[in-house]
Protein backbone atom coordinates (compact mmCIF):
# COMPACT_ATOMS: atom_id res chain seq x y z
CA UNK A 1 0.00 0.00 0.00
CA UNK A 2 2.00 3.03 -1.48
CA UNK A 3 1.29 6.22 1.48
CA UNK A 4 1.25 9.76 1.59
CA UNK A 5 4.57 11.27 0.58
CA UNK A 6 6.53 12.49 3.30
CA UNK A 7 7.34 16.30 0.99
CA UNK A 8 3.34 16.39 0.99
CA UNK A 9 3.08 15.59 5.06
CA UNK A 10 5.63 17.61 5.83
CA UNK A 11 4.39 21.10 4.14
CA UNK A 12 0.79 20.66 5.82
CA UNK A 13 2.87 20.60 9.09
CA UNK A 14 4.23 23.76 8.22
CA UNK A 15 1.38 25.37 6.74
CA UNK A 16 -0.89 24.36 9.92
CA UNK A 17 2.03 25.81 12.20
CA UNK A 18 1.88 29.36 10.38
CA UNK A 19 -1.14 30.39 12.51
CA UNK A 20 0.33 29.07 15.12
CA UNK A 21 2.88 31.57 14.60
CA UNK A 22 1.39 34.71 14.17
CA UNK A 23 -0.85 33.87 16.94
CA UNK A 24 2.10 33.43 19.04
CA UNK A 25 3.64 36.68 18.21
CA UNK A 26 0.26 38.66 18.64
CA UNK A 27 -0.24 36.85 21.79
CA UNK A 28 3.30 37.42 23.33
CA UNK A 29 2.78 40.87 22.44
CA UNK A 30 -0.26 41.50 24.86
CA UNK A 31 0.89 39.61 27.60
CA UNK A 32 4.53 41.36 27.67
CA UNK A 33 6.80 38.67 26.62
CA UNK A 34 8.44 41.42 23.74
CA UNK A 35 7.29 44.87 22.37
CA UNK A 36 4.11 45.40 20.36
CA UNK A 37 7.09 47.00 17.46
CA UNK A 38 9.07 43.29 17.71
CA UNK A 39 5.54 41.36 17.97
CA UNK A 40 3.99 43.30 14.91
CA UNK A 41 6.82 44.99 13.58
CA UNK A 42 9.19 42.68 13.24
CA UNK A 43 7.48 39.20 14.23
CA UNK A 44 4.26 39.84 11.63
CA UNK A 45 5.55 42.45 9.41
CA UNK A 46 9.31 41.45 8.62
CA UNK A 47 9.54 37.94 9.20
CA UNK A 48 6.23 36.52 9.04
CA UNK A 49 6.05 37.66 4.75
CA UNK A 50 9.25 35.18 4.58
CA UNK A 51 7.88 32.89 6.16
CA UNK A 52 4.96 32.80 4.31
CA UNK A 53 7.32 32.86 0.98
CA UNK A 54 9.03 30.25 1.81
CA UNK A 55 6.20 27.87 3.36
CA UNK A 56 4.52 28.75 -0.47
CA UNK A 57 7.49 27.47 -2.00
CA UNK A 58 7.92 24.08 -0.20
CA UNK A 59 3.99 23.30 -0.87
CA UNK A 60 4.57 24.49 -4.14
CA UNK A 61 7.15 21.93 -5.24
CA UNK A 62 5.52 19.33 -3.24
CA UNK A 63 2.20 19.50 -5.67
CA UNK A 64 4.69 19.32 -8.60
CA UNK A 65 6.36 16.53 -7.21
CA UNK A 66 3.34 14.92 -6.22
CA UNK A 67 1.48 15.34 -9.52
CA UNK A 68 4.01 14.33 -11.93
CA UNK A 69 5.78 11.82 -9.82
CA UNK A 70 3.52 8.17 -9.92
CA UNK A 71 1.02 7.10 -8.15
CA UNK A 72 0.81 10.67 -7.58
CA UNK A 73 -0.30 10.91 -4.18
CA UNK A 74 -0.50 13.63 -1.46
CA UNK A 75 -0.96 16.31 -4.06
CA UNK A 76 -3.87 17.13 -1.90
CA UNK A 77 -1.87 17.81 1.30
CA UNK A 78 0.03 19.93 -0.99
CA UNK A 79 -2.59 21.78 -2.18
CA UNK A 80 -3.80 22.76 1.17
CA UNK A 81 -0.19 23.45 2.49
CA UNK A 82 -0.29 26.33 -0.40
CA UNK A 83 -3.54 27.32 0.70
CA UNK A 84 -3.17 28.51 4.00
CA UNK A 85 0.13 30.84 3.18
CA UNK A 86 -1.50 32.46 0.18
CA UNK A 87 -4.44 33.44 2.38
CA UNK A 88 -2.74 34.72 4.68
CA UNK A 89 -0.37 36.95 2.09
CA UNK A 90 -3.86 38.03 1.08
CA UNK A 91 -5.13 38.86 4.34
CA UNK A 92 -2.12 41.06 5.21
CA UNK A 93 -2.21 42.47 1.61
CA UNK A 94 -5.82 43.99 3.13
CA UNK A 95 -4.54 45.30 6.09
CA UNK A 96 -1.76 47.00 4.15
CA UNK A 97 -4.49 48.17 1.52
CA UNK A 98 -6.58 49.41 4.49
CA UNK A 99 -3.81 51.09 6.33
CA UNK A 100 -2.93 52.87 3.17
CA UNK A 101 -6.61 53.98 2.58
CA UNK A 102 -7.00 56.25 5.90
CA UNK A 103 -4.96 59.31 7.34
CA UNK A 104 -1.47 57.88 9.39
CA UNK A 105 -2.82 59.38 12.44
CA UNK A 106 -4.25 57.85 15.82
CA UNK A 107 -6.22 60.49 18.02
CA UNK A 108 -9.79 61.05 16.67
CA UNK A 109 -12.60 63.22 18.06
CA UNK A 110 -15.74 64.62 17.04
CA UNK A 111 -15.13 68.02 18.11
CA UNK A 112 -12.03 69.10 16.23
CA UNK A 113 -11.58 72.71 17.69
CA UNK A 114 -12.10 71.69 21.28
CA UNK A 115 -11.61 68.14 21.64
CA UNK A 116 -12.90 66.82 25.12
CA UNK A 117 -9.93 66.25 26.97
CA UNK A 118 -8.95 62.62 29.71
CA UNK A 119 -9.52 62.61 33.01
CA UNK A 120 -5.85 62.84 35.28
CA UNK A 121 -6.32 58.83 36.25
CA UNK A 122 -6.12 58.37 32.35
CA UNK A 123 -3.55 60.91 31.87
CA UNK A 124 -1.22 59.13 34.51
CA UNK A 125 -2.31 55.75 32.98
CA UNK A 126 -0.72 57.02 29.45
CA UNK A 127 2.19 58.20 31.06
CA UNK A 128 3.04 55.02 32.87
CA UNK A 129 2.07 52.89 29.74
CA UNK A 130 5.05 55.04 27.59
CA UNK A 131 1.99 56.23 25.85
CA UNK A 132 1.87 58.27 22.48
CA UNK A 133 1.72 62.15 23.51
CA UNK A 134 -1.63 64.36 22.97
CA UNK A 135 -1.16 66.67 20.49
CA UNK A 136 -2.47 69.89 19.99
CA UNK A 137 -5.16 69.56 17.36
CA UNK A 138 -4.35 72.61 15.08
CA UNK A 139 -0.70 71.69 14.76
CA UNK A 140 0.31 70.67 11.43
CA UNK A 141 1.70 67.43 11.80
CA UNK A 142 4.82 68.33 10.32
CA UNK A 143 5.93 69.73 13.46
CA UNK A 144 5.09 66.96 15.73
CA UNK A 145 8.35 64.32 16.22
CA UNK A 146 6.21 60.94 14.97
CA UNK A 147 5.38 62.33 11.96
CA UNK A 148 7.66 65.05 10.73
CA UNK A 149 9.53 62.96 8.08
CA UNK A 150 6.64 61.53 6.34
CA UNK A 151 4.22 62.38 3.16
CA UNK A 152 4.35 66.23 2.97
CA UNK A 153 0.67 66.11 1.87
CA UNK A 154 -0.39 64.64 5.05
CA UNK A 155 2.17 66.70 7.65
CA UNK A 156 1.24 70.03 6.23
CA UNK A 157 -2.24 69.47 7.54
CA UNK A 158 -3.66 69.21 11.13
CA UNK A 159 -5.28 66.75 13.09
CA UNK A 160 -8.06 69.33 13.14
CA UNK A 161 -8.30 69.36 9.11
CA UNK A 162 -7.14 65.70 8.07
CA UNK A 163 -10.12 64.60 11.07
CA UNK A 164 -12.49 67.25 9.03
CA UNK A 165 -11.96 65.92 6.04
CA UNK A 166 -11.08 62.11 6.26
CA UNK A 167 -14.08 61.52 8.60
CA UNK A 168 -16.73 63.97 7.54
CA UNK A 169 -19.51 62.10 8.89
CA UNK A 170 -18.50 62.17 13.11
CA UNK A 171 -20.47 64.13 14.67
CA UNK A 172 -21.17 64.78 18.50
CA UNK A 173 -24.19 63.28 19.21
CA UNK A 174 -27.71 65.69 20.19
CA UNK A 175 -29.17 65.31 23.99
CA UNK A 176 -32.45 65.93 22.62
CA UNK A 177 -34.60 65.82 25.81
CA UNK A 178 -32.31 63.30 28.02
CA UNK A 179 -30.33 65.13 31.08
CA UNK A 180 -27.16 65.18 31.56
CA UNK A 181 -27.05 62.70 34.31
CA UNK A 182 -29.29 60.25 31.97
CA UNK A 183 -26.58 60.59 28.76
CA UNK A 184 -23.67 59.91 31.23
CA UNK A 185 -25.37 56.51 32.10
CA UNK A 186 -26.06 55.84 28.89
CA UNK A 187 -22.41 56.45 27.83
CA UNK A 188 -20.86 54.25 30.86
CA UNK A 189 -23.69 51.50 29.87
CA UNK A 190 -22.68 51.96 26.05
CA UNK A 191 -19.19 51.43 26.90
CA UNK A 192 -19.49 48.53 29.17
CA UNK A 193 -21.86 46.73 26.65
CA UNK A 194 -18.52 47.31 23.69
CA UNK A 195 -16.45 45.76 26.43
CA UNK A 196 -14.14 48.72 27.73
CA UNK A 197 -12.54 48.10 30.05
CA UNK A 198 -11.89 50.97 33.46
CA UNK A 199 -14.95 52.21 32.93
CA UNK A 200 -15.05 55.64 34.86
CA UNK A 201 -18.60 58.25 35.23
CA UNK A 202 -18.45 61.67 36.45
CA UNK A 203 -21.43 63.26 36.56
CA UNK A 204 -20.53 66.72 38.34
CA UNK A 205 -17.87 66.72 34.92
CA UNK A 206 -19.77 65.31 32.80
CA UNK A 207 -17.28 63.20 31.61
CA UNK A 208 -17.11 58.89 30.87
CA UNK A 209 -14.02 57.36 30.29
CA UNK A 210 -12.94 53.80 29.18
CA UNK A 211 -10.65 51.89 27.52
CA UNK A 212 -10.55 49.45 24.60
CA UNK A 213 -8.19 46.67 24.45
CA UNK A 214 -8.31 44.54 21.66
CA UNK A 215 -8.19 40.65 21.33
CA UNK A 216 -4.80 39.88 19.68
CA UNK A 217 -1.66 42.15 20.79
CA UNK A 218 -3.74 43.98 23.31
CA UNK A 219 -3.27 47.37 22.23
CA UNK A 220 -5.70 50.05 24.22
CA UNK A 221 -7.34 53.33 23.11
CA UNK A 222 -8.07 55.69 25.75
CA UNK A 223 -11.94 56.69 24.81
CA UNK A 224 -13.99 59.39 26.42
CA UNK A 225 -16.93 61.08 26.12
CA UNK A 226 -17.89 65.04 27.28
CA UNK A 227 -21.33 65.60 27.88
CA UNK A 228 -22.81 69.09 27.74
CA UNK A 229 -26.01 70.40 28.47
CA UNK A 230 -26.94 69.89 24.55
CA UNK A 231 -24.56 67.08 22.86
CA UNK A 232 -22.12 64.74 23.95
CA UNK A 233 -18.30 64.62 21.94
CA UNK A 234 -16.52 61.40 21.41
CA UNK A 235 -13.00 61.06 21.50
CA UNK A 236 -11.14 58.21 21.18
CA UNK A 237 -6.98 57.65 21.51
CA UNK A 238 -4.42 54.77 20.19
CA UNK A 239 -1.72 54.11 23.38
CA UNK A 240 0.71 53.23 20.41
CA UNK A 241 1.34 52.97 16.96
CA UNK A 242 1.18 55.85 14.44
CA UNK A 243 -1.89 54.94 12.21
CA UNK A 244 -5.20 53.53 13.97
CA UNK A 245 -5.87 51.98 10.80
CA UNK A 246 -9.65 53.72 11.06
CA UNK A 247 -10.40 51.56 13.99
CA UNK A 248 -10.63 54.89 16.34
CA UNK A 249 -13.30 56.47 13.68
CA UNK A 250 -14.90 53.47 13.68
CA UNK A 251 -14.71 53.06 17.42
CA UNK A 252 -16.56 56.36 18.06
CA UNK A 253 -19.03 55.55 15.35
CA UNK A 254 -20.22 52.86 17.41
CA UNK A 255 -20.18 54.08 20.72
CA UNK A 256 -22.58 57.04 19.06
CA UNK A 257 -25.05 54.50 17.96
CA UNK A 258 -24.67 52.31 21.08
CA UNK A 259 -25.74 55.63 23.18
CA UNK A 260 -28.21 56.95 20.42
CA UNK A 261 -30.57 53.43 20.66
CA UNK A 262 -30.37 54.13 24.84
CA UNK A 263 -31.44 57.56 25.50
Amino acid sequence: MNKTPWHSRLVLILALLLPVYFASAALGTKFGLWSWQTGLGTLIAKVGPILLGVVAFAALISLVIAALKKPRKGWFLSVIALFVPITAFLLLAMVRSQAGAVPAIHDISTDTANPPGLSAAAMAAREESGANPINDYQTPLGELEPWKDGDPELTSKSHAQIITSAYADLAPLPLGGASKADAVAAVAAAMEDMGFDNVVADVEAGRVDGVSETFWFGFKDDVTARVSETQIDFRSISRVGLSDLGKNAERIEELRANVAARL
